[in-house]
């Protein structure tokens, strides 16, 4: 029988642990509002008609790849990872190959498209491997493909040598096998649909992050697979391996916060009602980032439709493509004839006559007069910042 800390410190040497307590009339509110952004994003994906090749659905895996590696201070290079992710998708087998990046989109793909499957120790320890090719994290040699097994404590420190802060401690090695059979197979358990012991996607999410990075079973990868579990979690919930909205996005624009949501959870007794209404939160934020995406690209295709009578040269089209795409205001300073001619290479003749051309079908408005004129997109629910 281990004995516990009658003083416990971190959450896994509290008495009740691992039985985590919600307390469901606290977090309704923020679930509910959760629910119903998740919601809108669904309604918008079936009005617009998205498939695994759009590209939302490209830029969403892509973001989720950058930013769960840049929130463990990994830079990946962008033109890499989208040439893996469209290899992943089985849209292109050429661009630049980064085995860091190939590991780490695998590990998401499987994750997050591979949902009906069983997660299990193997399966985790294969995540692991991927992330580390060759068995090294930087230049320094780490177990890879098993469980930790060094018997120096696994902290999570900040500052320098002599002057380091221990923000978490998590069981010794020794004890990860235990703790992780009782995570998995209350994962399998609660997998939908559970009968009894269903628990709500988003809370059940929430519980298995904090779950698994308090057990902090590897040498290192845990905060990328932790991730990683949470996307399975919520494709599970979801029923589809399709997800659009990138919570490693939101979670590293709130990197801070969420590092500090974590410690408070891991710190404090197994109530972790603040934690779940933080993540549901976060969840809720990433949900509207994408809606806001989907307008975007739903007003573009709207502005095409429109337009898709009226003749256009290709010169024009890119011009008019590249504003759409620097969205409401985004085209510093507006067009002008000037900028028109270095975009497209046209004389300043050719540079008038297209502009007024666009202005007359009604692609484009203008402002000003004189050498002050400008041109936007005419988009109606634009301002482009002009009264």
């Amino acid at each position: 029988m281990r004995l516990m800390n009658p003083f416990p410190k971190w959450i896994w040497q509290h008495p009740d642990w691992p039985r985590l307590a919600v307390d469901a009339q606290q977090v309704a509110p923020a679930l509910a509002h959760a629910h119903r952004c998740c919601g809108v994003v669904e309604g918008k994906v079936a009005s617009i008609g998205l498939d695994t090749t759009h590209t939302i659905v490209l830029n969403a895996f892509a973001d989720e790849v950058v930013a769960t590696a840049e929130i463990e201070g990994q830079h990946l290079p962008l033109e890499a990872v989208r040439s893996s992710v469209m290899r992943r998708l089985g849209l292109a087998d050429q661009g630049p190959h980064d085995r860091h990046v190939e590991g780490l989109v695998a590990v998401l793909g499987d994750a997050s498209t591979a949902f009906d499957q069983a997660l299990d120790e193997e399966r985790l320890c294969r995540w692991q491997s991927a992330l580390f090719p060759g068995g090294t994290s930087g230049i320094q040699r780490i177990a890879v493909g098993r469980y930790r097994d060094h018997a120096d404590p696994m902290q999570i420190v900040s500052g320098t040598p002599g002057r380091a802060v221990v923000h978490y401690e998590a069981p010794p090695s020794h004890q990860v096998r235990e703790h992780m059979d009782r995570f998995l197979a209350w994962f399998a358990a609660t997998t939908p649909p559970a009968g009894p012991t269903s628990v709500d996607g988003l809370v059940r999410a929430a519980i298995a992050h904090l779950w698994f990075e308090s057990i902090h079973p590897f040498e290192d990868g845990n905060g990328r697979i932790g991730r990683a579990i949470v996307d399975m979690a919520l494709a599970q919930h979801l029923q589809q391996p399709q997800r659009l909205c990138s919570l490693s996005r939101q979670l590293l624009a709130s990197r801070k916060a969420y590092h500090d949501a974590l410690n408070q959870a891991q710190r404090g007794g197994c109530d972790i009602t603040q934690w779940v209404q933080w993540f549901a939160g976060q969840w809720a934020l990433a949900c509207q980032a994408t809606s806001g995406v989907i307008d975007q690209a739903m007003l573009k295709r709207r502005f095409w439709e429109t337009h898709a009578s009226q003749p256009l040269h290709e010169r024009q089209r890119k011009v008019l493509q590249r504003l759409l795409d620097d969205g409401d205001g985004g085209f510093l300073g507006g067009l002008n004839a000037e900028k028109y001619m270095k975009m497209t290479g046209v004389s300043k003749a050719t540079a008038t006559r297209d502009l007024t051309q666009m202005v007359s079908a009604g692609q484009l408005r203008s402002h000003g007069t004189g050498k002050a004129v400008r041109y936007c997109i005419n988009v109606p629910e634009w301002t482009h910042g002009v009264t």
